[in-house]
């Protein structure tokens, strides 16, 4: 997919951060937009911000909680009646949440996995049949630096983005036998400024790392260094490029090296640095 006009994408999370970003992007490549986010306000608002942009582009939106898959399985079949056919998935969508796993709740463990990753096989799912009979499709999914390598105090979200990481590289291999027309990237976006740190819930039991919970997402805010934008731009150059994997961002690409060189050493090194860091 070389370029994107009079294409249709769908794209998840799209009320705020990436997904907002690579709306705007895209319709200002002339790309129709069938949006989604849990939060209305914030769909509205990135629907208000597109329709300024290019106001030629036909643009749906649905109130979505990918953890549905019933709902995401109804909104694919809307997208696909609507503008008449799907050429993009981008499965964008997720949370974080802070906690040692001896402390987390299984409730809170779930959900970090119902949205992160089983949000991302809904998505993928209930699309790819439109994106074949479309005869040029492409899904994103994003996984993180942290579906890369590991750090203390995430597990939950660890955990989701390495499992979308596998998913999404068995999807692509699957899609390479089939020649379908049909590709797949896993994105991996370092510190991205969105508001996923200080949205995220945070327990007490961070405490036993040495980590204030009440300033833990100011803190790991702090190290957020790349924009959505600069993000998103990056993101529609690697589905352009049909790359396998797309980092983003100099920590995203620095803990890719670090992994590969240091493939059970880093834990060490990136447990004492972020730590450090945090505290």
């Amino acid at each position: 997919m070389k370029n994107f006009k009079n294409k249709v994408a769908a794209i998840t999370g799209a009320g705020s951060g990436m997904g907002r970003e690579l709306a705007i992007q895209l319709a200002e490549q002339g790309c129709h937009l069938a949006l989604s986010d849990v939060n209305e306000s914030g769909l509205a608002e990135t629907v208000r911000i597109v329709k300024n942009r290019n106001n030629s582009v036909i643009i749906t939106n649905q109130k979505l909680d990918v953890a549905d898959r019933s709902a995401v399985f109804q909104w694919a079949s809307q997208a696909a009646k609507d503008h008449g056919k799907v050429n993009l998935i981008f499965n964008n969508a997720g949370i974080a949440f802070g906690s040692t796993i001896e402390g987390f709740e299984e409730k809170d463990f779930k959900r970090v996995i119902d949205i992160n990753f089983w949000g991302v096989v809904h998505g993928t799912q209930a699309f790819l049949p439109y994106l074949k009979t479309s005869g040029e499709g492409h899904v994103i999914n994003t996984s993180s630096v942290f579906g890369i390598i590991a750090v203390p105090g995430t597990s939950a979200y660890n955990a989701s983005k390495f499992a979308v990481r596998g998913f999404t590289e068995t999807l692509r291999q699957e899609l390479d036998v089939m020649k379908c027309g049909v590709s797949a990237t896993s994105v991996h976006p370092g510190g991205i400024q969105t508001a996923i740190a200080k949205s995220s819930q945070i327990n007490e039991s961070l405490k036993s790392l040495g980590l204030d919970p009440s300033h833990a997402k100011d803190k790991m805010a702090a190290q957020f260094i790349t924009t959505p934008k600069k993000a998103a731009s990056m993101i529609l150059k690697g589905v352009r490029k049909n790359s396998r994997r797309v980092l983003i961002g100099p920590d995203a690409g620095f803990a890719d090296l670090m992994q590969r060189i240091f493939p059970g050493a880093y834990q060490v090194l990136v447990g004492k640095l972020l730590l450090r860091r945090m505290r």
